[in-house]
C-alpha cells in the first residue's frame, strides 16, 4: 500500500497513476475523511504501519517538517520493523539557490539563499535520518504546473504579467511528470538515499512562456514590463522566486529512472493542457 501525506495538487496525480498500475492508494486529509481512500492526517499511525511506501508532499512549516512533528516516531517504528520499505519526498529546486544563470544537477552541493530554501535542506536532513534503514527518494521539483495551474488561467484572469529580465530562467515540471518520476522510482527502488531532480529540458524566462501561451490562446499577449518596474510591486515570495536564477538539468534522473518526461518543454505541456481543456484526446 502506498500512503500519501497531501493529497493536493501533485499527490493526487501520483494517487491517480498508482492505482492506474494496480497500486492501492490512500492520503491524508486535514479535513474530515469522508471518502474510504482518504484518512485523518492527526490518525494515520495505522496505515503507517500497513505501508509499503510512503510519499511526502507536505511543505516545512515553522516548526519543521509536519509529518515528522506528527508522525516521527511511527515512521521510524515502521521501518524498523520492515514493513516500510521506501519513503519519498517531494522538495523544491529552491535547495541550489542562486547560481546566476548556471547549470546544476543531481550531484550539486545545495547552497540555499533564502528562508524557504534553508528549510527544505533542513527537511530534506530531517527525512534522511528518520527514513535511515529503507530506501529513501528527494525529488527536487522545478515550478510545477498542469491543467488548472498554468499560464492559461493567469491570461484568462488578466494577470498575467511578461516581466523582461535578459538572461533569467525558470525550470517547471509538468504534474503528470512527477507522477510519472515517482512511480519509476517505486518500481526501480534502491537502497540508501537519491536524490532526483524533477524539471524539463527548458528553462526558460517567464516572458516567453506566458508570450507562446497567449499565441495558442490566440489572444495578444501582454507587454513587457520592465523588471525594476515589476520588482517595486511584486510580494516578498515573487521577490524571492525572482531572485534567483538557475538552470536545473534532470539528465541524471531520466537515465536513473528509465524514463522520458512525456512534456519535455513547456511547449507539449501548454499544448496539452490546452487539447485536454478542448476534449481532445492528449497522447500518454
Amino acid at each position: 500500500m502506498l500512503l500519501i501525506f497531501g493529497l493536493g495538487y501533485s499527490g493526487t496525480a501520483v494517487a491517480r497513476e498508482a492505482r492506474a498500475r494496480g497500486i492501492s492508494v490512500l492520503g491524508t486529509t486535514r479535513a474530515r475523511a469522508t471518502a474510504p481512500d482518504r484518512i485523518g492526517f492527526e490518525t494515520a499511525e495505522a496505515a503507517i504501519a500497513a505501508a509499503r511506501w510512503v510519499l511526502v508532499t507536505a511543505a516545512p512549516g515553522p516548526a519543521g517538517d509536519p509529518v515528522l512533528a506528527r508522525h516521527g516516531t511511527a515512521i521510524r517504528r515502521a521501518v524498523a520493523a520492515g514493513g516500510l520499505r521506501w519513503v519519498g519526498y517531494l522538495s523544491s529546486t529552491v535547495v541550489y539557490g542562486n547560481r546566476d544563470g548556471a547549470w546544476v544537477d543531481e550531484t550539486t552541493v545545495p547552497a540555499p539563499s533564502s528562508p524557504r530554501g534553508e528549510a527544505r535542506v533542513a527537511a530534506e536532513a530531517a527525512w534522511r535520518e528518520a527514513a535511515s534503514g529503507a530506501a529513501l527518494d528527494i525529488f527536487r521539483l522545478a515550478g510545477i504546473y498542469g491543467p488548472g495551474r498554468s499560464v492559461f488561467d493567469d491570461l484568462r484572469a488578466g494577470t498575467a504579467r511578461r516581466v523582461d529580465r535578459p538572461g533569467h530562467a525558470f525550470g517547471r515540471i509538468h504534474r503528470d511528470d512527477i507522477a510519472r518520476a515517482v512511480l519509476a522510482a517505486i518500481d526501480r527502488t534502491g537502497s540508501g538515499a537519491r536524490v532526483f531532480n524533477l524539471a524539463d529540458d527548458l528553462p526558460a524566462p517567464s516572458a516567453d512562456v506566458v508570450a507562446h501561451a497567449a499565441g495558442l490562446l490566440g489572444v495578444a499577449p501582454p507587454a513587457l514590463v520592465p523588471f525594476d518596474t515589476a520588482w517595486a510591486g511584486m510580494s516578498p515570495m515573487a521577490r524571492g522566486f525572482w531572485a534567483e536564477n538557475r538552470r536545473v538539468s534532470s539528465a541524471a534522473t531520466r537515465a536513473a529512472l528509465g524514463i522520458t518526461w512525456r512534456y519535455p518543454t513547456y511547449r507539449e505541456g501548454l499544448a496539452a493542457i490546452l487539447a485536454q481543456e478542448r476534449g481532445e484526446h492528449v497522447a500518454q
